[in-house]
């Protein structure tokens, strides 16, 4: 995309070449990244209690990027009066880590070794899922990375300690994360109906620093109530399950739960954070692209991750 031009060179429109996300350079050399931002895929499903699927949501989520990447110069948005993601704003990606079938420890090491890889870098990682577990060797690389506190946008708490033996399953990153000393707290957003995590679970979660909110409840409190439940000043991990949103709208995914978020009550929330404080890292996880035919789930979640991002680098230049 950068360099090219309607007037000279090649147009390289969303349904040609490689799709990268958002159609951005690739940088196969984890040892060579420069960039703000790096994207990277994380195919791995093996976490699933009930539908698989999502090793297949990286390839999903890139491809749907392409729509978004005709902006030669940015996109320019007329409510905000801005244009986002400009030429100033270097964005890679990096491919997949490599993905060991059956073997979770292994995968997520190489999960964890990519995210390592881009923090080193100085840029920020953006963690294409897979399955929510895939967030667990996400946050374990941030352990030299100083104090951070996560948001999570989510049907499911995910705070399951150890269930059939399984402690690294899709249902068990938030109970991983909240034993982390350097993560100082979680602010889960959109949970709701019958969940993933028992009472004794929710119990746990609170003691621990878990600050839970459905659906509903995000609604009453309004966007301001939200954003100021979390602490001021925090770095923030940003963990978003696509069933976070209302399957209407987002029917691609292993675990749908009716009654969830539409897209600007998150974007608002993103865009709220993005204002207010600095994101480390962003991890969007549980497409599964066979679910949903019309592939507007990966359109979705691609056009989340290019808004938040915008968000994010407009905020940093104007400081």
């Amino acid at each position: 995309m950068s360099g090219h031009a309607y007037e000279t060179g090649r147009l390289n429109l969303p349904f040609v070449g490689i799709s990268t996300f958002g159609k951005r350079p690739y940088q196969a050399d984890w040892s060579r990244i420069e960039a703000d931002v790096a994207v990277m895929g994380a195919p791995f499903d093996f976490g699933t209690q009930f539908r698989a699927g999502a090793r297949f949501g990286p390839r999903a989520v890139r491809e749907a990027s392409t729509l978004f990447s005709f902006g030669h110069a940015g996109a320019y948005d007329h409510e905000d009066d801005c244009t986002y993601l400009g030429s100033d704003v270097r964005i890679v990606d990096i491919g997949d880590a490599d993905i060991v079938h059956t073997d979770t420890e292994t995968s997520h090491a190489n999960i964890e070794a990519g995210v390592r890889a881009i923090l080193k870098a100085g840029a920020l990682p953006v963690v294409i899922g897979g399955d929510h577990s895939v967030n667990i060797p996400c946050i374990r690389a941030f352990d030299d990375q100083g104090p951070i506190h996560i948001l999570q946008i989510d049907a499911h708490l995910d705070f399951v300690d150890v269930r059939h033996g399984v402690r690294h399953g899709h249902g068990n990153p938030m109970r991983r994360a909240a034993e982390k000393d350097y993560v100082t707290g979680i602010t889960a957003l959109g949970i709701r109906n019958v969940s993933s995590t028992t009472q004794e679970g929710y119990e746990a979660a609170r003691a621990m620093g878990d600050d839970i909110l459905s659906v509903r409840q995000v609604r009453k409190l309004g966007y301001d109530g939200v954003l100021a439940r979390i602490p001021k000043g925090a770095r923030l991990y940003v963990t978003i399950d696509i069933d976070g949103f209302c399957p209407s709208i987002a029917p691609g995914t292993g675990t749908p739960s009716h009654g969830g978020f539409l897209y600007y009550e998150v974007l608002e929330i993103l865009q709220g954070v993005a204002r207010d404080h600095e994101i480390v890292g962003i991890d969007l996880v549980e497409v599964a692209p066979d679910y949903d035919p019309s592939q507007s789930t990966a359109i979705l979640a691609a056009q989340v991750l290019l808004n938040f991002l915008g968000f994010i680098f407009h905020t940093r230049s104007q400081r």
